[in-house]
């Protein structure tokens, strides 16, 4: 496990924005991958900071993805990680930088646990625990990957928001992924009508050439993995996204990784929903190569609550 290869060192630096929300001088997953970059302050504490956007709060895709960069920073390149389990404890602020405190919990022969709490003005916004093995053979079957349509069949994400009464709440964020969904966006569907057993099931990949850091992939999966998988909950209840007595909020998230995982090559994420009670929602995701390899699958539950 190497660290991200993104520029970095020192203090971290903030990414601007121009009138468009577009990063200055680089492209969106460039600004990312910057992101990503925490800095070290001192042996295992990083600072990470969030892009200059209109989002009331952090996402929480970010803050895992961060806390999982800093995690793997204090690994040995012979382990990857595996498994990472993570709580969302409080909305976290854009406008203030997070640190994240890594504990080494253990180092083993086999298995490495690090432990992580993401703080801001010293108060914890968000925790994660990781594993990590070294590279093992045994036995191996997977889930075999849905049927669905091609990412070249399928329209683009502007190609899907143009003309649309209800573009949803990242319509106009810069994207760092190229996402192409096979199943109608919760923005796109006929609500109202429930869809008992839906799936949401989205085609995605990196805007552009990634390096080959395994741990950046893996960081820009988590990020991605926060996206959609409250969207089967929705389908389920015929609920619009965007109406104004639906509160939803991440409250805990899990990845387990399979296999390696590249994110500049196409990667489907299927997701459904379980179960839905007490204002909570879970989801429940796998990730595919186009290649048909399982390589990751995401529980989460969300805070799912009707005013």
């Amino acid at each position: 496990m190497t660290g991200v290869t993104t520029p970095g060192g020192g203090e971290p630096t903030e990414v601007e924005l121009d009138t468009d929300g577009v990063p200055r001088g680089q492209s969106v997953l460039d600004a990312l991958l910057q992101m990503l970059d925490v800095a070290e302050l001192t042996p295992d504490v990083y600072r990470g900071l969030s892009p200059k956007s209109r989002l009331q709060r952090v996402f929480g895709g970010q803050v895992a993805a961060q806390a999982l960069v800093a995690a793997g920073r204090t690994v040995g390149a012979d382990r990857t990680v595996h498994s990472l389990h993570s709580y969302f404890v409080r909305p976290g602020d854009p406008r203030e930088p997070i640190d994240y405190y890594v504990d080494r919990t253990r180092d083993g022969r086999s298995f490495t646990t690090r432990r992580v709490v993401a703080q801001q003005q010293g108060t914890p916004i968000f925790t994660l625990s990781a594993s990590f093995q070294i590279d093992e053979p045994g036995v191996d079957h997977q889930l075999e990957m849905p049927e669905v349509a091609g990412p070249d069949l399928l329209p683009s994400y502007p190609e899907r928001l143009a003309g649309s009464r209800h573009p949803g709440p990242w319509a106009k964020i810069p994207r760092p992924v190229d996402i192409r969904y096979v199943t109608d966006p919760p923005w796109a569907r006929a609500l109202g009508l429930p869809l008992p057993g839906a799936h949401t099931q989205v085609w995605f990949r990196a805007d552009g050439r990634m390096p080959e850091d395994p741990l950046l992939h893996i960081c820009l999966l988590t990020y991605v993995s926060d996206l959609f998988l409250l969207d089967s909950v929705l389908a389920i209840h015929g609920l619009d996204p965007q109406q104004r007595n639906l509160q939803m909020a991440s409250l805990d998230h899990a990845v387990w990784f399979h296999r390696p995982i590249r994110m500049d090559d196409w990667v489907l994420y299927d997701v459904s929903s379980p179960s839905a009670s007490g204002g909570r929602g879970l989801g429940f995701g796998h990730f595919f190569g186009a290649d048909g390899q399982m390589v990751a699958t995401v529980v989460q539950e969300g805070l799912v609550r009707l005013r």
